[in-house]
């Protein structure tokens, strides 16, 4: 499009290289927005993952949130502060400097995005920048971060509807020119808008769960067997004591490795007698023992730190409690 604009300075092909140039720029201009997000939290403390671009803009992964209202208030002020400062530029540049005509266009075409870009991001709603904003307002009137996401992600939600709304009522004939690619153009960013209000949403609920999340309430009974028991005969031991896993000792009694329940499922029952319990068993490396007591956040991040299926959980004096299955916490998060 913003080639037709310049068709009739440079003529072709220079047109071409033009709106090349422009859409270079654009990016650039995404990326110097997500960019001071990055550095804002930096800045403020906050590790910084990763600074990813995309058609529908960018978006910056940040290690953990914001520890206060107002540090999260200003990491999303930075990015459309920024447009909004390089939109000004680009009308001082325009007024003041003598440019030649492309370099005018460009100009023109530049400040108008990020004037554009700017204001988009200021919408009151969740993923927006205005949205972590007002989740930032609402977090410091109310001294609760859960009631500013939920708050935010509501009014995300309404911005995606009238997102739409906007869209279809343009393109039948409210603005003129905009027409079914425009509509099109504005139902997909009121479907991004939706999604991430909604994630937002999902995410406060699942967080709502995570102080019920106990490894005791959770674990399963374990059946110990040593590494020379066949599968068949520890699968039947373990239906024999209700236990829902099977760990693998040694002679001593001493926890030695924990047998996939995935890898026993996809056994097949008439191979089960042939198969000992120690060629279906993983090592007990350090991180795959916790704590029994181990409940809320910290649960999780001894969890994340050593992704597996199964932990072998132990007393405080070292005797084994039993067995905590991922699947098991996965389903306390859904709720069933």
């Amino acid at each position: 499009m913003f080639e037709g604009q310049v068709d009739d300075v440079v003529g072709r092909p220079g047109s071409y290289a033009v709106a090349f140039a422009y859409a270079l720029l654009l990016y650039g201009s995404v990326f110097v927005h997500e960019l001071s997000h990055a550095v804002t939290a930096r800045v403020l403390g906050l590790p910084v993952r990763s600074v990813t671009l995309h058609i529908l803009g960018g978006e910056t992964s940040i290690g953990r949130e914001a520890p206060t209202p107002g540090r999260e208030f200003l990491i999303a002020f930075a990015g459309p502060l920024t447009n909004l400062v390089l939109a000004g530029a680009g009308l001082a540049l325009h007024a003041f400097a003598p440019l030649p005509d492309v370099a005018l266009l460009l100009v023109g075409a530049l400040t108008y995005a990020n004037l554009l870009v700017g204001v988009f991001n200021l919408l009151p709603g969740l993923p927006l920048d205005g949205g972590r904003m007002v989740r930032a307002a609402v977090w410091k009137a109310t001294g609760r971060a859960r009631n500013g996401a939920l708050a935010a992600a509501w009014i995300g939600r309404a911005v995606a509807v009238a997102c739409l709304a906007f869209g279809a009522f343009v393109s039948a004939g409210g603005g003129g020119g905009f027409g079914f690619l425009g509509l099109l153009w504005s139902a997909m960013v009121a479907a991004f808008i939706w999604v991430g209000a909604t994630q937002a949403i999902t995410a406060e609920r699942i967080r709502d769960r995570v102080p019920l999340l106990a490894a005791r309430r959770l674990a399963r009974r374990a059946a110990e067997v040593t590494a020379d028991v066949p599968l068949a005969e520890a699968v039947r031991r373990a239906q024999e004591a209700q236990a829902g896993a099977i760990v693998v000792v040694d002679h001593d009694g001493r926890p030695r490795g924990l047998v996939s329940e995935r890898a026993v499922l996809a056994t097949p029952p008439q191979r089960r007698p042939w198969i000992s319990v120690g060629d279906l068993s993983r090592g007990l490396e350090a991180d795959l023992t916790l704590p029994a007591d181990l409940a809320g956040e910290d649960l999780l991040v001894a969890l994340r730190r050593a992704p597996a299926s199964e932990y072998l959980l132990v007393e405080p004096d070292g005797r084994l409690y039993g067995v905590l299955a991922v699947a098991d916490v996965d389903r306390a998060f859904a709720g069933t």
